[in-house]
């Protein structure tokens, strides 16, 4: 597998699969500053969850299959996927989503399949789906990131939130008040604009709106951390732990595909500015599409699979039911992987194949 990953990423210098899996993980960190700071201690007790079960899974996993345990957990895929997940769900979210989806995502969509280098679907995407189809309200139920800066909830606090959803008051003491915690939660940028366009409203008149107007422009939280995770995967692209294909790819097509969109229907799809800066799109064009496992393994073929992702990802967002498409655009492409590497694997010189008419 180490040599599998190297070959992929055309490095100069051979890298095993932990030190590639290291450099993901430090890029990671911009991003999750941006949440901490935006969102408070969330995001990082979801992801020390997360890494524990997924360490515990995948050696009670390797106990049960005989596969060396230490040699196996060190190459840092486990604490990925869970770092990936972690940052993907909504901050408050309670412990056991967290819990289950990193189970799911270590067990069935990587083990199952008979580990790293095995698996045909993205374990973390897999895991993100499952979560959004089975638990809808807990994964559209982010917390506010406009003006968190003066209520974040403590240490403490979140940990009780996170803990024993149901049992607290629900309440974050501040200085002057006490606040409800449904009063600091509100749906995504995304969200909000796919649940106004089915109230009627036009797309202008849903960017006119103040609350929207204050999630995009007046504290434009999502944006800095789509800048952050960008911020990250520049690190990739410098250190040579990604090659630009698949990056460059997705995102020319998603602007391409919402430039022509706004540009055909401006009363009802979003602009171009909108969709490479809210959701996940930074994270999934450096973090998740680059996965050399279940990506493309050809240069022609990696220009292919990120543009189909950035395609389907426009696509879900604007004329699908979910409000931001990026897990299932990259589940469908992983799908279409075999046939794009058939098509586009370069011909062994000196190979002749003679067609039977």
């Amino acid at each position: 597998m180490s040599v599998c990953i190297t070959t992929y990423y055309g490095l100069n210098k051979k890298r095993n699969t932990n030190r590639i899996m290291l450099l993901v993980l430090i890029a990671t960190i911009p991003g999750l500053i941006a949440q901490y700071y935006l969102c408070g201690w969330g995001n990082l007790i979801q992801i020390f969850i997360s890494i524990s079960v997924a360490l515990i899974a995948e050696a009670i996993i390797l106990y049960l299959r005989h596969y060396p345990i230490l040699n196996t957990l060190q190459d840092n895929s486990a604490i990925l996927t869970a770092v990936l997940l972690g940052v993907s769900i909504p901050a408050l979210s309670p412990w056991w989503v967290i819990t289950i989806s990193t189970l799911f995502a270590i067990i069935i969509a990587k083990q199952l399949y008979g580990g790293l280098g095995n698996n045909p679907f993205n374990p973390a995407m897999a895991a993100y789906i499952m979560l959004l189809i089975s638990f809808p309200v807990q994964m559209t139920t982010w917390c506010s990131l406009y003006g968190m800066k003066n209520i974040q909830p403590s240490l403490s606090r979140t940990l009780e939130i996170i803990i024993h959803p149901k049992t607290q008051t629900n309440l974050i003491q501040t200085k002057t008040k006490s606040i409800d915690i449904d009063s600091i939660t509100q749906a995504t940028p995304l969200d909000h604009f796919k649940t106004s366009l089915h109230e009627g409203l036009t797309a202008n008149q849903i960017l006119a709106r103040p609350i929207y107007n204050s999630m995009l422009i007046r504290t434009p939280s999502w944006q800095c951390i789509n800048a952050s995770f960008l911020l990250g995967g520049i690190f990739l692209l410098i250190t040579r732990t990604i090659r630009w294909h698949i990056p460059l790819a997705f995102l020319t097509s998603l602007t391409i595909c919402s430039s022509i969109g706004w540009f055909l229907s401006s009363d009802h799809l979003l602009p171009p500015a909108v969709h490479l800066f809210s959701g996940s799109t930074m994270l999934g064009a450096f973090f998740i599409a680059t996965d050399p496992v279940t990506s493309a393994t050809t240069n022609h073929g990696r220009l292919i699979y990120a543009a189909l992702i950035g395609f389907l990802t426009w696509l879900i967002r604007s004329y699908g039911g979910y409000p931001d498409g990026l897990a299932f655009a990259v589940l469908l492409a992983n799908m279409c992987v075999p046939i794009i590497d058939y098509y586009t694997k370069p011909r062994v010189y000196g190979h002749y194949s003679k067609r039977i008419l």
